[in-house]
């Protein structure tokens, strides 16, 4: 995201700029941008506030990334394992924020994200690098994230749907770890991706259809683990130590 300056005398505040066009990159900051409609087309924020915008920005980018990269790799194992030229799988919802199907679900496997979760048994440190001038610079500790994801098998034909669901649990059963001496297309940072399958209840998978407002397809719930995400802001400027004295006083 290319970034651009702008600084207001009257308030004496820095003012980070993006253009609605460099927001607008992926289909999850869309809905950011929805809050800040009533810029024309520019979105300017104080610089706390782009501070904390950029962070989730971030964490929205990591999210996308996963899901995308995830969501490419088994569509082209779908696509080699039943000889297919065109994919089979869309990153998509259920049911969309109107309530219908969308067209492009029809006779398609479908990701969806269902559950985004903070990794919170993780140890607590700031991570602190050198600058030019000797001091030191402060971030904030890598955040992991646990993310659920449903896989359905929509098709009309009802054989069709049990076909693909039976492919997806053999992908995952052999692609149950990926890093990048596994998949060397894996996104830059993101250092490895685990897959678990989420064991859940009938009446939990029929909460979960019910809540989404669909009928149910043939689906199994799979959690991809501990998505790393580092905001790579500053939090504080740690001076170098320029002097030490180890005389003892009396």
């Amino acid at each position: 995201m290319n970034k651009s300056f702008l600084f207001t005398k009257k308030y004496s505040c820095l003012h980070f700029v993006y253009t609605t066009s460099e927001i607008l990159n992926n289909v999850y900051e869309k809905y950011i941008l929805k809050i800040l409609h009533k810029f024309n087309s520019k979105v300017i924020l104080p610089l706390p506030l782009t501070i904390s915008f950029l962070n989730n920005l971030n964490h929205i980018k990591m999210i996308n990334q996963s899901l995308q990269f995830t969501n490419k790799l088994l569509g082209q194992f779908l696509k080699n394992r039943f000889g297919l030229d065109e994919d089979k799988i869309v990153l998509n919802y259920i049911v969309d924020v109107n309530g219908t199907f969308p067209k492009v679900n029809q006779n398609k496997v479908v990701l969806s994200l269902i559950n985004v979760e903070k990794e919170t048994n993780q140890p607590f440190y700031i991570k602190n690098k050198q600058l030019e001038n000797g001091n030191y610079s402060s971030f904030n500790p890598v955040e992991r994230y646990n993310l659920d994801i449903l896989i359905s098998s929509n098709f009309d034909d009802y054989n069709e749907s049990l076909k693909f669901l039976d492919a997806i649990i053999y992908f995952f059963q052999i692609n149950n770890y990926l890093d990048a001496s596994s998949s060397s297309s894996i996104p830059e940072g993101l250092s490895k991706l685990e897959f678990e399958y989420e064991k859940i209840s009938y009446h939990q998978m029929h909460s979960l259809w019910t809540a989404m407002g669909a009928k149910y397809q043939p689906s199994i719930i799979y959690k991809m683990k501990l998505i790393k995400v580092q905001a790579n802001e500053t939090i504080a400027i740690i001076p170098a130590v320029t002097n030490t004295n180890n005389a003892l006083t009396t």
